[in-house]
């Protein structure tokens, strides 16, 4: 799966900023580029990892495709 991802350098520290647009509140930084790139593809990781839900006996979980 490919996600977009914008990087920019903070001028202040120098430190890398990183964020995917189409995952709101889904960011991570880096003292480098590389590293906040790696750091980023944690965060997507973690971020697309379903949360568990308490279901009500007899509830049946489906899963679908789109």
């Amino acid at each position: 799966m490919q996600w977009r991802v914008v990087l920019e350098r903070d001028p202040g520290t120098g430190e890398f900023a990183v964020w995917c647009p189409e995952l709101p509140g889904c960011t991570s930084a880096g003292v480098t580029e590389q590293e906040a790139m790696e750091n980023i593809k944690e965060a997507i990781d973690l971020y697309l990892q379903p949360d568990p839900i308490p279901l009500d006996p007899g509830a049946v979980e489906h899963v679908i495709t789109i």
